[in-house]
């Protein structure tokens, strides 16, 4: 049996953290078993589905490195892979189900029914009681599915192991709409089926709805997909993910300079483990090694920090050349100009120092700024800590005399000259190299300044410390 799996995300927003997570498991699976991964679009919610958040969504797919074999933009065998498209389809699926009897046709009032299910709940009995199949039949109104009483509905799952519902549980729920459109059940259960779909990965919270997406499977005549619930994912104050800590659209992560492989790799640690120690690895070590089996089903949380972290050891594991095309653009951003391959050449001066010190990649162009432009305003808080303490001005003017009797302007000269200088007024480095860091980068926080100054040259670098002397009065 080829394995087939399936993300069908709803375009009625941009692609969080939790469908990314989805989608990379069931890719991970799919390629771990040789199968076929397919991407839907489940656009049944017309007032809310727009083709800007499918192209977000598809867009956040491809940045993360998930390719699909079937679907959406690359078509197959199935005809349309949009749900929108598929509305007749789902209709006679719905009045075949009523003519076999495992659904009807309800046109009773919503106040009617609310009254049922305040009677269940006065008599102690779950709300599934309040809508069970009406004593008249009717031929209009929404059509509901008529859940079996025989006994419990149960399933393995992969991850949660053996899970049962009790059928009186279970409502007899809408299946179609009166205005003419599916509701999710029925267009999901549907589409699984049509689409050979082998396996369900998808979130816990879904969990409720499978039952439900059982019985539909059982009464279309066909093979129930294998289930797994995925652990949700909570933030790291120990809550549901929130937009605050972490629930982000993808494209901005992509945005705040986080490299793909290092979301895939953070997203694929969520809930799974390569080995229960490693935890920089490549999209090949987790191909081979993935399961949904080993999937755990504690909920998982989402540290930004962590992934944070991430970046930064893939950042430095980078090549050099390869860093410097990535930051090119984030640097130019930040300078606020395009920069000649001169001025480039500067910032190719301090690169590896740079990278070294970056986790997020416009981090980079923070950092480097005042290589190509001049120092309008000094970090407040580092020039209150470092400018503001006494013998600031004489380590300022012994600076710039030792820097401007250099013949040679390079990081060797500099760091000996500035080094001799310390010695003489013995005063400790940090004390004495910090007035000019703040002096030359307009902050006490940037790569090493022997290298900086080289970078920067000897005129601008002279000029600056003579600003800042003046500053101080």
């Amino acid at each position: 049996m080829t394995v087939r799996v399936r993300i069908a995300p709803s375009p009625t927003g941009t692609l969080h953290v939790g469908t990314a997570r989805a989608a990379l498991f069931n890719w991970l699976y799919a390629r771990h078993c040789g199968g076929e991964f397919i991407v839907r679009i489940d656009d049944t919610d017309q007032k809310r589905s727009t083709s800007e958040y499918e192209e977000n969504i598809l867009g956040s797919l491809r940045w993360l490195g998930l390719d699909w074999d079937e679907g959406v933009e690359v078509g197959g065998p199935h005809g349309s892979y949009r749900q929108s498209d598929r509305f007749q389809r789902y209709r006679e699926v719905a009045e075949g189900l009523v003519e076999t009897g495992a659904a009807y046709y309800d046109d009773r009032p919503t106040d009617e029914l609310e009254a049922l299910r305040q009677q269940a709940q006065k008599e102690g009995k779950h709300p599934g009681h309040y809508i069970r199949r009406p004593e008249q039949s009717v031929t209009e109104g929404v059509i509901r599915f008529s859940i079996p009483q025989e006994g419990p509905i149960a399933f393995d799952d992969l991850v949660r192991g053996s899970v049962s519902f009790e059928p009186q549980d279970v409502d007899d729920f809408v299946i179609f709409r009166s205005n003419g459109t599916p509701t999710y059940h029925l267009a999901s259960t549907v589409d699984d089926v049509d689409y050979r779909i082998t396996h369900v990965a998808r979130g816990e919270d879904l969990l409720p709805s499978t039952p439900k997406h059982i019985l539909l499977t059982r009464a279309l005549g066909a093979e129930v997909p294998v289930y797994a619930h995925l652990p949700l994912l909570f933030g790291i104050d120990g809550k549901k993910l929130s937009k605050r800590l972490g629930a982000a659209s993808l494209a901005t992560y992509e945005d705040e300079g986080y490299l793909p492989e290092a979301v895939f790799n953070y997203l694929s640690l969520l809930g799974w483990s390569l080995d229960g120690e490693t935890e920089i690895f490549s999209r090949e070590q987790a191909v081979a090694s993935f399961d949904l089996i080993d999937v755990s089903k504690n909920p998982a949380t989402f540290d930004p920090e962590k992934l944070a972290w991430m970046n930064g050891e893939y950042i430095r594991a980078m090549s050099t050349d390869h860093f410097s095309q990535m930051v090119r653009p984030h640097v130019e951003g930040a300078v606020g100009r395009e920069l000649t391959d001169d001025e480039w050449s500067r910032f190719e001066e301090i690169s590896e120092l740079v990278q070294e010190r970056t986790k997020l990649l416009p981090e980079a162009g923070e950092q480097v700024v005042f290589l190509f432009n001049d120092i309008e305003s000094y970090d407040e808080k580092s020039w209150a800590k470092v400018m503001a303490k006494d013998g600031v001005t004489d380590i300022l003017e012994a600076a710039r005399g030792a820097l401007a009797e250099l013949t040679v302007w390079d990081k060797v000269s500099i760091e000996k000259a500035l080094r001799a200088m310390i010695e003489e007024l013995e005063i400790g480095v940090g004390k004495a190299l910090q007035p000019i860091r703040v002096s030359i980068t307009g902050s006490s926080v940037s790569p090493p300044l022997f290298e900086s100054l080289a970078a920067l040259g000897r005129e601008s670098s002279l000029e600056r410390i003579e600003i800042a002397r003046g500053m101080l009065g």
